[in-house]
C-alpha cells in the first residue's frame, strides 16, 4: 500500500475529529468484508500517522446494530495500524459517574446479538483470549492524557454493550446497575474484540452524557439529549485524542500484539 495510506494510530468517532488532522486525505479502503462505514482520512496529528474513520459513517446513516464492524477494523489493519482510539458517548449505571466525565473502561460485557464477531469461522478454530478486553499500553497513556487536561476520568469501569438502537427499559437499566457495572453503550462489543483479533491494540473513552433510566428519580433520556451532551464536550474529547496520540510510544511491544499465540488448533 502506499505511503500516503498508511498510519499507525487509528481513530474511530464522529466527524467532529477531522479538524484534529494535518494534511488529511480521504480514501475507501477495499475489504473482504465489505465496505467501511465511510471513507478513512488519513493525516497527521502531533507528526504522528492517523487514520480516522467515523463507525456511524459521516451522516450517522449506520445505527448500532447495523456497523460493519469487521470492516471498519480490517480497514485500520490494512492501513497498518498498530494502536486504537474509540471514544464513544456513553451512559452511566452509577451515580459516582457523572455526566461529562469521562471513564477508561477495563471490561466489556456482551448484551448484544446477531452481530458479526469474529474474523475466525473455520476451518482452522481460533480461540482469542478476551479476559482484559483493552490494552494494558494505552489505558495508562489514557488515563494520564485525560488526567492532564483536568478532566474528572474514572480509571476502570465495566461498560455493557447492548444492541440498540433502543434504549434500555428500567427494569433493564436496573439489573444492569444491580450487577455493579458502571458505563452502558452500543458500540465497544464487537469493536474492541475485533480489534484483539487482529492483534491490534485498543482503548476506549467512554465519554458519559446522561445517568441511565434505572438511576432512582432520573427520567428518560432521548437522543437528542445525549448528542447534545456530546457536542458540548467535544472540544475535550479532541484534546484527549491529540495527548493520547502524543504519549503513544513509537515501538513499544504489547501483549495485544501476540493475542493469536496459542490461539489456535
Amino acid at each position: 500500500m502506499a505511503d500516503e495510506l498508511r498510519a499507525e494510530i487509528g481513530v474511530f468517532g464522529g466527524s467532529g475529529f477531522y479538524s484534529l488532522m494535518e494534511n488529511a486525505h480521504e480514501a475507501w479502503v477495499e475489504t473482504p468484508y465489505g465496505i467501511p462505514s465511510d471513507m478513512v482520512a488519513i493525516g497527521e496529528i502531533a507528526g504522528r500517522r492517523v487514520a480516522f474513520l467515523p463507525r456511524h459513517g459521516k451522516d450517522h446513516r449506520f445505527p448500532p446494530q447495523a456497523i460493519n464492524y469487521r470492516a471498519n477494523l480490517y480497514a485500520m489493519k490494512r492501513l497498518g495500524v498498530k494502536w486504537i482510539v474509540g471514544p464513544t458517548a456513553s451512559g452511566s449505571l452509577a451515580m459516582h459517574v457523572a455526566p461529562g466525565s469521562m471513564v477508561v473502561a477495563d471490561q466489556i460485557v456482551d448484551r448484544t446479538n446477531g452481530r458479526k464477531d469474529t474474523f475466525y469461522d473455520g476451518p482452522i478454530t481460533t480461540h482469542v483470549s478476551f479476559a482484559d478486553p483493552y490494552c494494558p499500553t494505552l489505558r495508562p497513556i489514557a488515563i494520564d492524557a485525560l488526567k492532564s487536561l483536568g478532566i474528572e476520568t474514572h480509571e476502570r469501569g465495566t461498560v455493557v454493550v447492548i444492541q440498540g438502537p433502543r434504549f434500555s427499559t428500567r427494569s433493564e437499566s436496573k439489573w444492569f446497575q444491580g450487577q455493579g457495572w458502571e458505563v452502558i453503550n452500543m458500540t465497544q462489543y464487537p469493536e474492541a474484540y475485533l480489534a484483539r483479533e487482529l492483534e491490534m491494540c485498543y482503548v476506549n473513552i467512554s465519554l458519559i452524557t446522561d445517568y441511565d433510566v434505572g438511576m432512582e428519580g432520573v427520567p428518560p433520556v432521548s437522543h437528542h439529549e445525549v448528542i447534545e451532551v456530546f457536542h458540548r464536550n467535544n472540544e475535550r474529547v479532541k484534546s484527549a485524542i491529540g495527548r493520547i496520540v502524543e504519549r503513544i510510544p513509537a515501538d513499544a511491544d504489547c501483549s495485544c500484539r501476540h493475542a493469536l499465540e496459542g490461539a489456535r488448533f
